[in-house]
């Protein structure tokens, strides 16, 4: 079966690449410029692990609307970057308000074009920032969406292997497909080396600590966080 990935280049959308790799899916890959920080790295990531996994169809969409949205410090130069709270419960500065919500459309609309009937997301609901359209009833509720808005003949189901999974979960089973974790990128503030601080490299820096293994990447700082 044909399924489309939304690959941001991160370390999450790599894994949920190589587990759709791994269940023989003809993958399609979809990747999102939305005006963010790091655009240009995520996107120079997203090719090399299209590159990795020989995946042909790739779409680079141009969202930049959500920037001029703005409402997230992703986005929005004048707003700071939130550094880590790992055990913080408020939704940080870095969301971008309904993003995924526009990801996902854009990935359906392509799906039903091509003949996809899956489209793999690395949302985490567990180990993750708070974000809400990271929550495992939010992608249940958007399969209802899908069904109710394309052709009767059209089945899509939207597919997320990691929702339930811790970060160190994440690293562990990325190990064992021997995934190429040098070339993603999770950064939010920088695009040269890892800034080793913000709340999204914390918690990618305390999952290969967890682990037992040294994350690959360039960092500016590399603290502890256990």
């Amino acid at each position: 079966m044909r399924a489309v990935v939304l690959l941001s280049g991160g370390m999450d959308s790599l894994v949920t690449t190589a587990m759709a790799h791994e269940h023989g899916f003809e993958l399609a890959a979809m990747h999102v410029n939305y005006g963010q920080r790091t655009w240009h790295k995520e996107l120079a990531s997203f090719r090399d692990i299209c590159n990795h996994y020989n995946i042909d169809r790739r779409l680079e969409v141009d969202a930049d609307f959500l920037a001029r949205i703005g409402g997230s410090s992703l986005t929005d130069l004048s707003m700071p970057v939130s550094g880590a709270d790992l055990q913080g419960s408020e939704i940080p500065t870095s969301y971008v308000p309904f993003r995924n919500a526009n990801f996902l459309s854009m990935a359906v609309s392509w799906s039903e074009v091509i003949g996809a009937n899956r489209i793999f997301i690395g949302a985490v609901e567990e180990d993750s920032s708070g974000y809400p359209d990271c929550r495992k009833i939010f992608y249940e509720a958007f399969n209802q969406v899908i069904a109710l808005g394309t052709k009767p003949e059209t089945t899509i189901e939207i597919v997320t292997p990691l929702i339930e999974m811790q970060k160190s979960d994440i690293v562990h089973r990325g190990m064992l497909l021997d995934v190429p974790f040098a070339y993603s990128w999770s950064c939010y503030k920088s695009e040269g080396r890892a800034c080793g601080v913000c709340d999204s490299c914390a918690r990618r820096l305390r999952a290969f600590e967890l682990v037992g293994v040294r994350d690959p990447i360039d960092y500016e700082a590399r603290p502890r966080y256990i």
